[in-house]
């Protein structure tokens, strides 16, 4: 079976063909989604597809290019989503420096409260950087590290800051990048890290793999993935499919 660590499926790229699609996964060897919360209306969104397929999992956060929205009175919102019974982490939190949609003290301030959110809640986060990785690791490693782990989704920094990230405890997600031709920086952070603290991600819509590249994404893309990670690491894709699927029910503490 197959893990999808980080999806979008409330995302208007799916209004066409989401039911069909989402009922499509399991037969199709998904056995697991975890639908990320990017907005307050993405969070809401999320719940209601966990409500509606069983193999499909919310996480409650709000992204960098978002935070503004956010105050205390919402923030106790969100506590109350991470209530529930599938909601599973706390994410997509963290800190977006490329498109700047927010001042950077900002988007430091909210990380760091989404972060307290989720040791408050013991849940796993799920972690957003770009353009931002000293920033990212510096406020992880001081506020977050040693307590509830969890993903750095879409991991796009070293392979020596991939290998800090698991010494403290945290999973790399690797989604279709590291098929593209000109990923070497990923291709060397999949060689790096340990298989037991990888785990496989879309992003969908975003980010689908070579040869669908630029088309929209979906979980049925992830053995491509899988089998990119098998030929770096030299093992079997059944081996890496085990290990990380393995590797998410761990992270987000799913039996």
């Amino acid at each position: 079976m197959i893990f999808d660590t980080h999806a979008h499926y409330n995302d208007e790229a799916f209004d066409q063909d989401r039911e069909e699609l989402l009922a499509g996964m399991p037969a199709a060897g998904i056995g697991g989604i975890v639908n990320m919360g990017a907005s307050l209306r993405d969070v809401e969104e999320s719940q209601q597809l966990a409500a509606d397929y069983p193999f499909l999992f919310a996480a409650v956060g709000v992204h960098p290019d978002h935070v503004g929205d956010l105050n205390e009175e919402r923030m106790s919102h969100l506590k109350n989503f991470c209530a529930r019974e599938k909601t599973v982490a706390v994410g997509e939190i963290g800190l977006d420096y490329y498109w700047d949609k927010e001042n950077h003290e900002t988007q430091k301030t909210w990380f760091v409260r989404q972060l307290q959110l989720a040791k408050e809640m013991d849940l796993p986060v799920n972690i957003h950087s770009r353009d931002a990785a000293q920033d990212t690791f510096d406020i992880m490693k001081a506020e977050h590290a040693g307590t509830t782990g969890g993903i750095i989704h879409c991991f796009s920094s070293s392979a020596q800051m991939a290998l800090e990230y698991v010494r403290l405890g945290y999973y790399i997600g690797v989604g279709g990048v590291v098929t593209f031709k000109n990923a070497r920086v990923m291709k060397e952070v999949v060689a790096a890290a340990p298989l037991e603290r990888i785990v496989t991600e879309t992003d969908c819509p975003y980010l689908a793999p070579a040869p669908h590249r630029g088309k929209r994404n979906s979980s049925l893309y992830l053995p491509l993935v899988i089998e990119a990670i098998a030929q770096i690491k030299g093992l079997s894709a059944q081996e890496v499919e085990e290990v990380t699927y393995e590797n998410a029910l761990r992270v987000y503490r799913l039996s």
